[in-house]
């Protein structure tokens, strides 16, 4: 046996950079890592995010893919900088993350078109939706409501509250019927938090819609037409989802996609390393077989 078949999949995390004191620091949450850990069971590596020049990324992916089985998209304080989808001037004072921006919008679409599982929540999910040539609103708060809804409202936490609260169900998404959230979850109706500024404005045309709250807001989507696990939720399911059914459900199916995914990636290795001697000799003798290659 392989020390790569004694591992857990590996689900790549791209990292904020997060100013702490004068040094940026590459990080991602550690609720974001007890999620993947527990809730799929799966192994988080941080990805670092590439330095500028931006135009590097694209590069990385191979790495990136080459090492990782699955790819978690986490929620953020810096918003989606939104001459990434045409729109206007930040105002002073939003925190931005051009970094992150250079490498997820890119291994966004990477990953779909390889088939690696891809799951996206907050400020991934609206990354997910500029990745495929959808807006956002910067300020949801200030527009109006979708047409059909109810009045828009304020999906911002109160920063004030406790975690608990910040965190705990603020309003109900419909799911659509027959989507996969639906087969997923087994139910339409869901209570989730809501701690977000931005919000989708026009959906991507390769995303489908398949959650909604009240006032119109697109809170969950798929990729139309891909071959893996691809979905996006604009609340955070990872706070306390040992707590949350919903979350659980969530993250399982995840984990399940990207075990599948790397039992995949497996076969394929050992296809390759049949048809090479010295590779196939070194598993040979691992196994107590002889090294040559029939």
């Amino acid at each position: 046996m392989t020390r790569k078949s004694l591992r857990r999949p590996i689900v790549g995390i791209p990292c904020d950079v997060k100013m702490l004191g004068p040094h940026p620091f590459h990080a991602v949450g550690e609720k974001y890592l007890a999620a993947v850990d527990g809730g799929s069971d799966c192994q988080p590596v941080l990805l670092p995010v590439p330095r500028e020049p931006f135009g590097e990324a694209e590069k990385r992916l191979e790495e990136i893919f080459a090492l990782c089985d699955g790819i978690f998209l986490t929620g953020s304080h810096s918003n989606v900088h939104p001459e990434n989808y045409g729109g206007t001037a930040p105002r002073e004072g939003v925190l931005l993350d051009r970094q992150r921006d250079a490498l997820t919008l890119e291994l966004i679409r990477a990953s779909v078109e390889r088939s690696v599982p891809l799951f996206a929540v907050c400020r991934g999910f609206q990354e997910l939706n500029v990745a495929y040539g959808g807006t956002l609103h910067q300020h949801l708060e200030e527009m109006p409501s979708e047409s059909g809804y109810a009045p828009r409202f304020d999906h911002r936490e109160k920063k004030d509250d406790p975690l608990d609260v910040q965190y705990g169900p603020a309003h109900d998404v419909v799911l659509e019927e027959g989507s996969i959230f639906e087969k997923l979850l087994g139910t339409r109706t869901i209570a989730v938090n809501s701690l977000h500024g931005q919000g989708v404005a026009r959906v991507a045309d390769a995303l489908s819609p398949e959650g909604r709250a009240a006032d119109g807001t697109v809170e969950a989507v798929q990729v139309r037409g891909a071959s893996a696990f691809a979905l996006g939720v604009q609340w955070h399911p990872e706070w306390k989802y040992w707590e949350n059914p919903v979350s659980q459900k969530l993250f399982r199916a995840f984990g399940d996609a990207v075990r599948e995914a790397a039992a995949a990636n497996a076969d394929k290795e050992r296809v390759v390393s049949h048809g090479d001697g010295q590779r196939e000799g070194r598993q040979g003798r691992e196994h107590g077989r002889s090294g040559q290659v029939a």
